[in-house]
């Protein structure tokens, strides 16, 4: 009995390696082509102008002629100081000017009648050109009184109320030129190298714009320049994109994404799903020609749909493991199934150029 049981699980054990050695796993290629990857950045969002509004002059806030949010027009009425100090001031300061006026007058007769002596002439035409030098400077004071939008924009959130006691120089209000917007994302120093260096450098780069609600604005950007000096922290250096923006979607202090467009040219492609990972590392396993697998260590040079770019660790002519990733070890002998790496790319329903 005990005899009949041994040979009853020798035989079970040489069935199940029997069906194992006839599994056949499907293995590839890795492809070499030219491609493109859509890289992403994080960026902030500026108006093309963005600029601060300030009481020019001190005096009470008279009256507030805009709201919040209000889209203003170059020249228009935004705020009023009271005036009435800067009024009298223009006044007097015109009475002085006509009354040295009139001595410039009296004084020239007197010259011509050699009454008086050249210097005197020039004295008071001086004062005369004095005068009329306040009288421009009192007007000038007036007129800051009356502070008007310096282009089309949208206001923000007024930082003052009428009634309110200003100081010179104090805050009322910001305004944003948001008809065209310019988008920062920084770019690490490997990637700059080689957008400084490709042949197209001069051709202005076009991006996308990703919001942040994850849908794509509906204008493309151009961009435009390149800061002048690396972040010596981080080891970027910061790009900016130029976006119209027709329909005042974008707002001066967003974030968004930057979707950029980067070719690869001669790259090795394979399948996501032929790697695996062990810590911070990934590998794939390659087939021999004696049918042995291989843990091998590779280096992700970019990402695309269901794809990797492969730096290194793999040439177009080795032979991966597709499938059954979890079912051999390494150094294992196993037997394969060959698929074509243009039918594999097919299958993933990807567009690779």
């Amino acid at each position: 009995m005990g005899l009949f049981a041994c040979l009853l699980h020798t035989s079970c054990e040489t069935k199940k390696e029997e069906k194992k050695e006839q599994i056949a796993f499907l293995v590839t290629n890795p492809v070499k082509k030219d491609t493109t990857i859509t890289k992403d950045y994080v960026s902030q969002i500026h108006s093309i102008r963005h600029i601060e509004l300030r009481a020019l002059e001190k005096g009470y806030l008279e009256h507030i002629s805009v709201d919040e949010g209000q889209h203003v027009k170059k020249g228009q009425a935004m705020f009023q100081i009271m005036p009435n100090i800067y009024q009298a001031e223009l006044q007097k300061a015109k009475a002085e000017s006509k009354s040295a006026e009139i001595e410039l007058k009296n004084t020239k007769l007197l010259a011509e009648g050699n009454v008086v002596s050249e210097n005197e002439l020039a004295l008071a035409n001086a004062n005369y050109e004095k005068a009329t030098a306040e009288v421009a400077l009192a007007e000038t004071h007036l007129g800051f009184t009356k502070i008007k939008a310096p282009f089309d924009g949208i206001m923000d959130h007024l930082e003052a109320r009428e009634g309110s006691l200003l100081d010179e120089g104090e805050l009322l209000t910001t305004l944003s030129d948001n008809s065209k917007m310019w988008v920062y994302f920084n770019v690490p120093e490997t990637e700059y190298l080689d957008y400084i260096t490709s042949a197209d450098k001069d051709t202005k780069k076009e991006v996308e714009l990703l919001m942040a609600n994850n849908k794509r604005f509906n204008q493309k950007g151009i961009v435009e320049t390149i800061e002048g000096d690396f972040n010596s922290e981080t080891g970027n250096i910061a790009f900016r994109a130029t976006f119209q923006n027709p329909d005042g979607i974008l707002r001066h202090g967003e974030t968004g994404s930057i979707l950029m467009t980067v070719p690869f040219k001669d790259v090795i492609i394979i399948p996501q799903k032929a790697t695996f990972e062990i810590l911070d590392k990934t590998y794939v396993f390659v087939v021999g020609k004696d049918h042995v697998v291989k843990q091998k260590e590779i280096t992700i040079g970019g990402e695309l749909p269901h794809l990797y770019i492969v730096d290194k660790g793999l040439s177009e002519n080795d032979t991966i493991l597709l499938e059954g990733i979890r079912m051999v070890k390494n150094n294992e002998e196993i037997h394969t199934k060959f698929l074509e790496p243009n039918k594999v790319l097919s299958e993933l329903d990807l567009y690779a150029e």
